[in-house]
Parts: C-alpha cells; sequence; structure tokens
C-alpha cells in the first residue's frame, strides 16, 4: 500500500478502532441581487446555484465488479537481527511503517521460527481487470516477495493468479488470471484533471472489499522525494492500507490513476493520497505484455528545483526550470551537450515549471528516442536535443517462486532422543527443527512432534518423504504440540 508510502497491506484489528465516520453534502447557494436605491422597487433574488457531485453511484455500479481484492502470501527469511517480537510482520507493512517514521515496534507480533528459518507473510491489496480475458493491473509493492496471489471478484469467484511482471520503479505490476469474458473498467486520460475536479476510489481497505470513497484532485505533477519518475496525482480521496492497487476514477466513470501512496503520521489516511497516472501505468502495462520487462529512459543528469536566488543568479525571468548539478560522463545528456549550470525550461515541447517534471517527462519514453529540450544557458534560451538511452537499474522484476513445487512439505525433521519422547509422552515421531514453505504457511512450527502422516506413522525423513512423494494436493500431518494432539492439513500445490 519503496517511499512515502502509502500502500499496500492488512493492518492488525487494533487500527480498526480508530475508525471516523464522516459525510459530504451538496448545499444549494443562492446569491442576492443589489437592492436598488428607489423604496418602491423590490430587490429580486438570482436564481439559486447548485453545488452538484458526480453520480458516484453510477460510476461505482458500472465499475465495481471490476475492481478486485487481491490476498498474498509468501515466505520471509528470518535473520538473527529478524528473529524479536516483530519478526512476522507482512514485510510492506515494514514499508509501510519506515515510510512513515513508525516503529517497527509499533505493533507486536509473535514470531514462529528460528533464525535461518522462514516464517509465513501475507498481505492484502486492490486492483482492476483492464482486459475480459483476466489482465489486472496493480501495484508492484502489493505482490513483492508474494509466493502466492489470490483474486477474488465481487461475484465471490476465486482465482490463482499469475504475475507477468513487476516494475518497482513506477510500482506497477500486472496479474494474470484464467478467465474469460470479465467486466473491465473504461480508462481515461489524467491529462485532463485539473485541482478541484471530483475524483472517487473503489479498493479494500484494511480487507473491506469493494469500499468507495471520493474526493477531489489537490494536485497533479506531484514528485516525492524517492520516486521522482513518477508525476503522481494528489488528492484528497480517503485511501488506507488495502486501497493500493486500486482504480482511481475521474466524474466520468474512467480509471485516471492507480492508488498508490498515502502520506500519514499515523499510519491511515489524514487526506494526502497520491495515485499513479494511468498513461504512465498503461505504459509499463504494454512492455511488461508484451515482453515481460520494462525498459525506461534515461537522460542521465542530476537535478534540483530553482528558487528565487537561483533564479535571480542565471538571470532567468521567473524562478522556474529544471537546474542541471551534474551531467553523467557517456550519458545522453553528455553527448547532447548539457552542462552543469544549464536550466531545463521545456521538454518535448512541455514546460518544466519544476524539477519534478523533468522526469516526468521521461517517464513515457523508451531508450532511443530523442528529447528536444529548451535550455537556459548564459543568459538566453538554447535548443538541445538528446537521444535517450537505457536506464542502469529499471528492468521489471519478473515474480520469483510462484505456488509451491508439488511434493514440497518444508519441515526439516529429526527422529525423536529418549528423553524427548518422555518429555512429550510419546512413542515415536519426528521432531520439526525448522518449517517453511507450505507446511509453515499452514501452521506447523519448529518444535512440533509429526507422529504420523496421512494415516501413516511418522517413522523416518526418508518415510515421509515418500508419503509426500505420493500424496496428491494436500497431505494431513497429526501434530503434537503442548501436550495436544492435532491434525493440520498442507497443501502442496
Amino acid at each position: 500500500m519503496n517511499r512515502l508510502q502509502l500502500k499496500s497491506s492488512r493492518l492488525v484489528a487494533a487500527l480498526l478502532a480508530a475508525g471516523v465516520l464522516g459525510g459530504v453534502g451538496a448545499t444549494a447557494v443562492r446569491e442576492l441581487g443589489p437592492v436598488q436605491a428607489q423604496p418602491a422597487v423590490v430587490a429580486q433574488a438570482s436564481a439559486p446555484a447548485t453545488v452538484t457531485a458526480p453520480d458516484f453511484a453510477s460510476i461505482a455500479a458500472r465499475n465495481g465488479a471490476a475492481v478486485v481484492n487481491i490476498s498474498t502470501s509468501g515466505m520471509q527469511q528470518v535473520d538473527d537481527e529478524d528473529a524479536g517480537p516483530n519478526a512476522q510482520i507482512d514485510p510492506a507493512l515494514q514499508d509501510f511503517l519506515k515510510r512513515f517514521g513508525l516503529p517497527p515496534g509499533a505493533f507486536q507480533f509473535s514470531p514462529r521460527g528460528a533464525p535461518g528459518a522462514g516464517v509465513p507473510v501475507r498481505g492484502e491489496g486492490s486492483g482492476f481487470i483492464v482486459s475480459p480475458d483476466g489482465v489486472i493491473l496493480t501495484n508492484a509493492h502489493v505482490v513483492r516477495g508474494a509466493r502466492n496471489v489470490t483474486v477474488k471478484l465481487t461475484d465471490r469467484r476465486e482465482f490463482k493468479a499469475r504475475v507477468l511482471g513487476r516494475d518497482d520503479k513506477t510500482d506497477v505490476a500486472v496479474l494474470k488470471i484464467d478467465a474469460t469474458g470479465l467486466p473491465t473498467v473504461p480508462l481515461g486520460s489524467s491529462q485532463a484533471l485539473r485541482p478541484g475536479d471530483w475524483v472517487l476510489a473503489i479498493g479494500s481497505p484494511f480487507g473491506f472489499e469493494n469500499t468507495v470513497t471520493a474526493g477531489v484532485v489537490s494536485a497533479k505533477g506531484r514528485s516525492l522525494p524517492d520516486d521522482s519518475a513518477v508525476p503522481f496525482i494528489q488528492t484528497d480521496v480517503a485511501v488506507n492500507p488495502g486501497n493500493s492497487g486500486g482504480p482511481l476514477f475521474n466524474a466520468r466513470g474512467e480509471v485516471v490513476g492507480i492508488n498508490s501512496q498515502i502520506y500519514s503520521r499515523s499510519g491511515g489516511y489524514q487526506g494526502v493520497s497520491f495515485a499513479i497516472p494511468i498513461e504512465l501505468a498503461s505504459h509499463v502495462k504494454d512492455q511488461i505484455v508484451a515482453h515481460g520487462k520494462v525498459e525506461h529512459a534515461r537522460l542521465g543528469v542530476t537535478i534540483q528545483s530553482v528558487n528565487q536566488d537561483f533564479a535571480n543568479s542565471f538571470k532567468l525571468p521567473r524562478p522556474e526550470g529544471a537546474l542541471v548539478a551534474q551531467v553523467e560522463k557517456g550519458s545522453a545528456a553528455d553527448k547532447a551537450g548539457l552542462k552543469a549550470g544549464d536550466v531545463i525550461l521545456q521538454a518535448d515541447g512541455k514546460p518544466v515549471l519544476d524539477s519534478g517534471d523533468l522526469p516526468a517527462s521521461i517517464a513515457l519514453a523508451r531508450p532511443g528516442d530523442k528529447l528536444q529540450m529548451e535550455v537556459w544557458r548564459d543568459g538566453r534560451a538554447e535548443q538541445v536535443t538528446a537521444t535517450l538511452q537505457g536506464a542502469k537499474a529499471g528492468d521489471a522484476k519478473l515474480a520469483k517462486g510462484g505456488e509451491a513445487q508439488q511434493g514440497k512439505l518444508g519441515l526439516a525433521l529429526r527422529p525423536l532422543q529418549p528423553d524427548e519422547k518422555r518429555a512429550a509422552q510419546v512413542d515415536g515421531g519426528l521432531l520439526v527443527e525448522q518449517a517453511s514453505g507450505a507446511a509453515a504457511m499452514a501452521g506447523v512450527q519448529p518444535g512440533d512432534v509429526v507422529l504420523s502422516i496421512n494415516g501413516q506413522p511418522a517413522t523416518s525423513t526418508e518415510q515421509v518423504r515418500s508419503v509426500v512423494a505420493k500424496a496428491g494436493k494436500s497431505v494431513a500431518l497429526l501434530i503434537e504440540r503442548d501436550g495436544q494432539q492435532l491434525f493440520v492439513p498442507v497443501p502442496l500445490a
């Protein structure tokens, strides 16, 4: 829900206790005309002006079925420094807390794993269907590190999803489910948005599926400190963890962005949320679908904003543009003749009012594209053309892992010693030294004693492997824990 985040996953239930209810109403405004000087003339009121909002109910009804809930599960390796009370925090939640300066200890978790072992982690987010054959857009941080991704539709059908690719640079990921004839959302353009325009979000905040919230556009082209490649749309739409990856609609019911991040000191909504423009998301999606990766263009400059002092120094009429602080040798900028001290005023005919506008112009370009720039140098404007190069580290990362391999149990077992048998009051069985993969996600913990597998007494690790190899989609483990016995079903695929 690697930046100010905003993003992504299910928080602990304690956050729900801080919910705030509110409402927005439309008000009729009446403006009185001027009073005439003659006492015999009665002042007439002007026609009332009515403040109206878009038909949000119709937008939600038309598009809600194409908005999906995404749940993920995976394994996180536990290092020595992580084997503490927060060892099982979802990586997306850890990232979320870090971005808002919240200490990891703000939410306590009980670890289930020794150093070197893996612990199961889960997360939730949102997405939306852009193709009837099951292509879905969401945030990269929603599926980062996930081994299993499940997509749930509003008709309650669930599908295992494949991650076709993800691009961490823009925080966009593309999923695919095996289905046809699915409802889709219409894609619009963020270019026509203006501050003050109505927008609407649909997503799954805190796991509440198909939640609708509305607000207005606060600004466009926002550049966040560690996300300068994305010209974010800033809104005051209520977006919370779990909304990540969901669509942002304009007043016509067209998707204009992907809700990606929030700014918050509390971990919840505080009136500032950010969305990735749909043009950029579609650009990334098209490359992932076609090639499985994303190629980002690169100019090769370090830039900073122009304030009034800089404007005075460089004899600029106004404090605008992107000041070139450094040019990388051999880069596209270097070959084009850009120099430190140049101020880029336009890129591809679009004004560069702030330094963040330049990366936004490059975001939709590809390596090999030519970038036309107007540059302020030595007190006058000049035209410079650069042939963009490929970014050093911009490829979309294909999902690692995927679903658990058939026959993989994920347990490190050893026979019980005689004193351990007496302590556990069992005649045989195998001690779980480490739990990972399918078994850990099913709830098996280090220290458990496996008494049987699929009804057969667990006598050796070789015997367990043999049973698993012949099993179907799952096995049933009978385990002893703290003097109690229970069966644990473990899905193998």
